[in-house]
């Protein structure tokens, strides 16, 4: 298959040959559609946003004691297993 090449006024500078085997293929449609939402998906900014466990406002101090409670240790009620806490891997924006 010969292509010609051209600037940008439109004039034909040069003729190259491309493979057939490459370019002269039927147009596969839903792969051209899930290539063109991969690239404007890749566009977005993104909005979403969570708060980690430094994020969170409040639990500065220690709940408990580390030991002789019989509870589990703990260092601050913002980490994620508590209510309240902050989102381990949570979404953020670019």
């Amino acid at each position: 298959m010969q292509v010609s090449v051209k600037n940008q006024n439109g004039d034909a500078l040069d003729s190259i040959e491309l493979s057939d085997a490459v370019f002269n293929v039927p147009m596969n449609q839903s792969l051209v559609h899930q290539a063109m939402v991969i690239y404007q998906g890749n566009k977005r900014q993104g909005t979403h946003d969570t708060k980690t466990r430094a994020q969170v406002s409040g639990g500065g101090r220690k709940p408990w004691i580390q030991k002789h409670t019989g509870r589990a240790r703990q260092g601050s009620t913002r980490a994620p297993q508590w209510r309240h806490g902050g989102v381990v891997f949570g979404p953020h924006p670019r």
